[in-house]
């Protein structure tokens, strides 16, 4: 394919895709989506190359239960994209509720149309400690507090 938009198009189809059927299973095909030496961040993780991305996704299985996302925006533009995602668990020690962390991810994709970058932003404050038992009514309390 000679055609750098139509690769960064399908590369775009083909992460959502990724996200959206996410198992422990399909990680194994994060080499068709992450370029050999991607760079990925998060608020709990910085690390380059496919091995150490995987190991984040076979972490996520280890602590939480039917992890799911769902993709609600995509928007691209030549090389980059900016999706906004829903991700829905339940908590394996503290709660079977499910829950849910609203977030976006930045990606660019190389001329392959792999992502060489992925970039998760999300506030784990409220989106993750606040629904933590003891941890989650400090941080409540911290911030009525801090608006006071």
């Amino acid at each position: 394919m000679n055609d750098p938009l139509m690769q960064h198009t399908d590369g775009l189809h083909a992460l959502v895709d990724f996200f959206e059927t996410l198992t422990q299973d399909s990680i194994k095909r994060i080499d068709t989506i992450y370029s050999a030496d991607a760079f990925f961040k998060d608020p709990f993780n910085e690390v380059r190359g496919r091995a150490e991305i995987a190991r984040i996704f076979r972490h996520m299985f280890a602590q939480v239960n039917a992890p799911r996302f769902v993709v609600t925006t995509q928007l691209r533009q030549e090389d980059q994209a900016f999706l906004t995602w829903d991700f829905h668990f339940r908590m394996k020690r503290f709660s079977t509720a499910e829950q849910c962390i609203r977030g976006a991810t930045h990606v660019r994709f190389d001329a392959d149309g792999q992502v060489c970058l992925h970039r998760d932003y999300w506030d784990a404050a409220e989106e993750l400690y606040e629904k933590l038992p003891v941890l989650g009514s400090l941080m409540r309390w911290l911030k009525r507090a801090g608006g006071q």
